[in-house]
Parts: structure tokens; sequence; C-alpha cells
């Protein structure tokens, strides 16, 4: 009954972790390769012997193999996958009883910074294929019309109403705005522009690089989980929506949610209800050494009205203000929620 279990997890490892190996082919690339065969380990780290696109590595070459592929880390992200959990709230190196093979999962966590700024600059400049399609928020009326101009230039499509082909979101400062356009974007992983962008590529009728002028922090987080393929913001968790939202309208905020992953709950989840606290799933985004990774049900109100509702943070479960769900969605974070 045990090896049935292992082997039911590892076929639902199979479904968690290959969206996030997914990536586009390279002609002549080796780490296509490698990451391949990293993921073959990960999934059937108990096997013997490993038959990859015909190769057989047995118990000697594993190791070799491993660390060669590690210590070349392949970028998909910072080589997060490697610590990413899984809806069992398990990592790779909890796979595997063989201690060797633990201290080489473990062995990019040791140089963390340097692996991450490696793989950053892998994935910065890459461009989604297909058209521009461009959008403002925030912008002047002379500001939308140079926008204009630009998108005939550059042959690119101008949205008025943000869908999921826009690529980029043009702002009119150096920072992020909450509005539903901006935000939607970030979720969605476009490029978040200064208006900057949009004044030179004018003036030298090119499409500039964007990397000079995006905005930092949440946007370029979000941007890259995207190019990475990586799971959206809110996958694992479920949101109830108590009471009256006026700053930020409860229509926009369900779609906040649905943009980034999340599921809506018509009904306000029971902490004491064993239903509730036997899911498994865990929130993917979470911090790996957080109880928050566990929690997967919020139950959101706004802090700004009058309402306020019993407080509530028991087992996967938590009480979270409106407030704290907005800065999520600008800094692409699971912010970390005060007692």
């Amino acid at each position: 009954m045990g090896r049935v279990l292992v082997i039911m997890k590892k076929i639902l490892m199979l479904h968690y972790f290959f969206p996030v190996l997914e990536i586009e082919p390279r002609s002549g690339s080796k780490s296509c390769l490698n990451e391949f065969i990293l993921s073959i380990f990960f999934l059937f780290g108990e096997r013997k012997n490993v038959v990859v696109l015909g190769l057989v590595f047995n118990e000697i070459n594993v190791g070799h193999e491993i660390t060669n592929i590690l210590r070349e880390p392949v970028c998909l992200g910072g080589c997060e996958h490697i610590f990413c959990s899984n809806i069992f709230g398990l990592r790779p190196v909890d796979y595997t009883d063989n201690e060797n093979m633990k201290s080489l999962l473990l062995l990019p966590e040791k140089n963390e910074s340097s692996s991450t700024s490696h793989c950053s600059v892998v994935n910065t400049g890459q461009r989604r294929d297909g058209p521009l399609v461009l959008i403002g928020s925030g912008l002047s009326s002379e500001q939308q019309k140079m926008l204009s101009e630009l998108a005939k230039i550059l042959k690119a499509k101008k949205c008025a109403e943000f869908d999921s082909t826009v690529t980029h979101v043009i702002v009119p400062g150096d920072e992020v705005q909450s509005t539903l356009k901006c935000m939607l974007g970030i979720l969605n992983g476009c490029w978040i522009l200064k208006f900057e962008w949009v004044k030179v590529s004018l003036q030298n009728k090119v499409c500039e690089q964007e990397e000079k002028y995006e905005i930092p922090e949440g946007p370029q987080r979000s941007r890259l989980n995207r190019e990475q393929l990586l799971p959206k913001l809110f996958d694992g968790c479920y949101f109830y929506f108590g009471g009256t939202f006026k700053h930020h309208p409860k229509d926009n905020l369900i779609k906040l949610v649905t943009a980034a992953g999340g599921q809506i709950l018509s009904r306000k989840p029971k902490p004491d209800s064993d239903v509730t606290q036997t899911i498994n799933t865990v929130a993917y985004h979470a911090k790996p050494d957080s109880d928050q990774r566990f929690c997967t049900q919020y139950i959101i109100y706004e802090d700004l009205s009058n309402y306020r509702p019993e407080k509530v943070r028991q087992g996967k479960v938590w009480m979270a203000p409106s407030s704290w769900f907005i800065d999520c969605v600008m800094s692409f974070e699971l912010l970390p929620l005060d007692s």
C-alpha cells in the first residue's frame, strides 16, 4: 500500500512539475536535455536506472550527471523549481533518501545569489512571440495621442480595455499604479513601462529595448515569472470576499483573483471544518519557510470600511484586509500577514 501511495504522489508531481519545466526547445541546446533529465530524477528518484532519450544512467553516472546539471544552473527563473513545493508541500529533495542526492539538490541554495543573478541575465530581453499590443494606464490625452502615433509606427495594436493579448502597459511616471489595467498587466506578465519608452521609441522610430524603461520590483518579477512558465501569483489560493468594497470594487477584485490563477469561494470557509483543513494544496508563491505556504483560503475584507469581521487565523484559513491583497498584486509576492 505504501508503495502505491508513493507512485500516486509521483504521478501527481508529474502533473505539477512539468508545467513548470515546459520551455520552448532551442536548437542544439544541451540545457533543454539537462532540464528534462533533472525533471526525470525529481519524479523517479528511487529507480536504480533511468532511461532518457535512449541513454541509460546508472547509480555511478547519476551523481556525475546531476552534479554537472546543478553546477551549471539551467535558468528557468533563478532555478527556483529546485526549491518549489508540490501540492503536498514537498520539494524534490523530500523525495529521496539518498544523502548524496540530497546534498546535490540543495547545492544551489548555498550560492543562491549568484545563481539567481545568472538566471535573471539569461531571461533579460526575451520577447513574446506575436505582435505588440499596447495599452495606456493613467495617461493624459496628449500621452494617449503619442502612444497612438507609436502604435502606427510599430504596426502595433492599441487597446482601450485590457485583454489577454496585451503585451505592454504604459504608465505616466516611474511608479506602478493600482489601476485595474496596470494590475491586470502585472498579473499577466506584461511589460509595465514608463512613458519615457514611448518618447524614445517615437524619436528613433523603432521599438526600444524595454528593460531600461521597465518598472522594477513587482512588474519585473511577474514578467520573468511568465517567461519562465511558472505558476501564477495566487496558484493554490482561494478567496472569499466579505462585506462591501468601495475603494476597489468587488467585481474588480474577482477579476484580479482569476487573472492571478486563484479561485473564488462563494461561501465563507469554516476554519473548524475538517473538510477545509484537509485540502491538499499549498500556495506556490508563499515563502518556503513560512506557515503561509499552507494557508490556502483567505477571507478578504475592506479595511477602509466599517465592516470588521471576527479575526481568523487558523490552519488553512486566514483573514486579510483588501489592502494586503492589492499590495500582493502590486509587488507580485505573497506578502507576510501580521498575526
